[in-house]
C-alpha cells in the first residue's frame, strides 16, 4: 500500500484493550479494516487516526528521504528509548472532546515525545502555507505557533499532552453521555499500571485511513 503521510503513535499491543479501541472509534489500526458499530455524531472524525496516542504527528516525507531510510532510524532510535509507566489512565474531557489521558507524572512521556519528534525529523516536509493557515485558525498560542513553524505541529514539545481520542468535537449537552457510554464501554479495560513499550509507525491510506506499518519494541535503559 502507498502512504501519502506516516507518524508515530503509541498503539496498545493486541488484546482486549486495543479491541475495546477499534471497535469503539470503528477502524482497526493493525487490521486495516472497519469494526464495530461506532456512533458517527461522536467518532466519525476520529475515526480514520485509529485508537492511538500521538507520540510524532502525521508528516509527509521529505525530499531525497526514504521509508525505508525512515524505518531504519525509528528501529535505531526505539533501541535508544527506554519505556514509559504511568499509573494509568482515566477518561477526561478536553475542550469539546473526550479522550483517555494518562495519570501520574508525565515528564518521562514527554521526554519520549520530544526525541521522536526531535530526531526523526529530518523525514518531515515542511509545512505548506495553506496547511500552516489552517492550523493558525485555531487561536494558537505563542509557543503553539513557534511549535508549527519548528516542528510542523502546535502541540509538540512544551504544548504536548498526551491523550487517545475518543470523540470529535461534542455538544455541550451531549458530553455527559458520551463520557458515561466510554465508561461502560471500556469499563476496567485501561491498563494500571499503563506502559509505553513500544512505538508504532502508521501511514494515511486509501481513502485517508492511518494503517499500521511496523510495532517498535522500546529496548532502551
Amino acid at each position: 500500500m502507498r502512504f501519502t503521510r506516516y507518524g508515530v503513535y503509541f498503539t496498545p499491543r493486541p488484546g482486549a484493550f486495543s479491541d475495546a479501541g477499534a471497535s469503539w472509534l470503528g477502524w482497526d489500526l493493525a487490521a486495516g479494516r472497519s469494526v464495530g458499530m461506532p456512533d458517527d455524531t461522536v467518532t466519525a472524525r476520529p475515526r480514520k487516526y485509529g485508537f492511538h496516542g500521538t507520540i510524532k504527528p502525521p508528516f509527509r516525507l521529505a525530499d531525497n528521504t526514504t521509508v525505508k531510510d525512515l524505518k531504519a532510524a525509528l528501529e535505531e532510535l526505539s533501541q535508544r528509548l527506554a519505556p514509559v509507566a504511568l499509573e494509568g489512565l482515566t477518561l477526561s474531557r478536553i475542550g469539546s472532546f473526550v479522550a483517555l489521558t494518562p495519570v501520574g507524572d508525565v515528564r518521562d512521556l514527554a521526554e519520549l515525545a520530544g526525541h521522536a519528534v526531535r530526531d526523526l525529523d529530518v523525514f518531515r516536509a515542511p509545512p505548506t502555507e495553506g496547511e500552516l493557515a489552517r492550523r493558525r485558525q485555531s487561536n494558537l498560542t505563542p509557543l503553539q505557533d513557534e511549535n508549527l513553524r519548528t516542528w510542523g505541529y502546535p502541540y509538540v514539545m512544551g504544548a504536548f499532552k498526551f491523550h487517545m481520542t475518543l470523540s470529535g468535537p461534542l455538544p455541550q449537552d451531549l458530553v455527559g453521555k458520551v463520557m458515561a457510554d466510554a465508561n461502560a464501554h471500556f469499563g476496567d479495560l485501561p491498563p494500571r499500571p499503563f506502559v509505553i513499550d513500544s512505538l508504532t509507525l502508521v501511514g494515511e491510506g486509501d481513502g485517508e485511513m492511518f494503517h499500521e506499518i511496523h510495532r517498535y519494541t522500546l529496548t532502551g535503559k
